[in-house]
């Protein structure tokens, strides 16, 4: 019976210690992300143009320098990465640089010439000598009664 109870009062240390640690990353882990990873991120795109947002190319290493600072900045505060902030805060930039992107994250464009020209003649010239070939036979009678 005294284990059962000593148990329930490590539990409730764990839980206790637990909500601690979240409550103090909430209160300011937010605002650190805000002030040192968000400011960066907006200098970095600002420096683009905004029709080169959606292109990977262009934000990947920007997007990767915000994504670790995040994690850092959680690691030095003692907090758990990633977390409801984290999330919140990743669609509030999302929301905002990265809205009217494809779902694929890159800008569609088409295909250079050299790949894009074998798909479009390749099948006109099947289509060409198939019909050639139906003239042809149809005007063969032999062996037709």
């Amino acid at each position: 019976m005294a284990s059962v109870s000593w148990r329930h009062a490590l539990f409730f240390l764990l839980v206790v210690n637990l909500s601690v640690l979240t409550t103090a990353c909430s209160s300011h882990y937010g605002n650190a992300i805000e002030e040192f990873c968000l400011a960066k991120f907006k200098l970095d795109m600002e420096v683009l143009d905004q029709r080169q947002w959606c292109s990977w190319e262009d934000t990947v290493e920007s997007y990767g320098e915000l994504t670790n600072c995040t994690f850092l900045v959680a690691l030095k505060m003692n907090c758990f990465w990633p977390n409801r902030m984290v999330d919140e805060f990743f669609i509030r930039v999302h929301r905002h640089y990265f809205h009217d992107c494809s779902m694929s994250g890159r800008l569609l464009h088409d295909p250079p010439n050299q790949i894009l020209g074998p798909f479009i003649v390749v099948p006109i010239l099947v289509t060409l000598l198939m019909t050639a070939l139906v003239v042809w036979r149809s005007k063969r009678s032999e062996g037709i009664i």
